[in-house]
């Protein structure tokens, strides 16, 4: 019985991490996609906070574009010849898994240099301490919160 019950218990406590661990998907240049001439990319990064495990997606027609993940000093001088990852698929998802420096561009000629390019920065997620006697008005911090809750619940009872 006492196995079961931490068995259970640590399901539970994945269960609530689950929720607090999944990373945002941040569709790039919103409902234009990645495209060219259409999206201020720089003020499109400039109002997100990017955390290790959020996803970018790029959508785009891969018959005029591409995404080429690409190292600082490329993406400074719009060279394309050298990525550290290349999409092609006009739907690419790219998850942030590192703290860091991101740097993206389309490699075809010339879209670079007119602003098809991306740099942003992985920080770490904030710290968000949920004490059992806070109340939470947020209904997805709420779910996390009552199952977080069902958790110690369950742990104090079985183990």
């Amino acid at each position: 019985m006492a196995a079961l019950a931490k068995t259970m218990t640590l399901l539970l406590v994945a269960m609530a991490l689950h929720g607090v661990f999944l990373g945002a998907v941040y569709n790039v240049g919103d409902s234009a996609g990645w495209t060219i001439g259409h999206v201020d990319y720089q003020t499109w990064v400039s109002s997100k906070n990017f955390i290790v495990g959020d996803s970018l997606v790029f959508d785009y027609n891969n018959k005029f574009h591409n995404v080429k993940q690409v190292s600082e000093q490329d993406f400074e001088t719009c060279n394309a010849t050298s990525p550290i990852a290349t999409h092609t698929t006009g739907s690419d998802t790219v998850t942030l898994k590192k703290l860091g420096n991101y740097y993206f561009l389309c490699g075809f000629q010339g879209h670079c240099e007119a602003g098809q390019r991306i740099q942003l920065v992985v920080g770490q997620p904030p710290r968000r301490p949920m004490p059992p006697t806070q109340l939470i008005s947020d209904a997805s911090a709420s779910s996390e919160f009552t199952t977080f809750s069902f958790a110690i619940a369950f742990t104090a009872l079985f183990c």
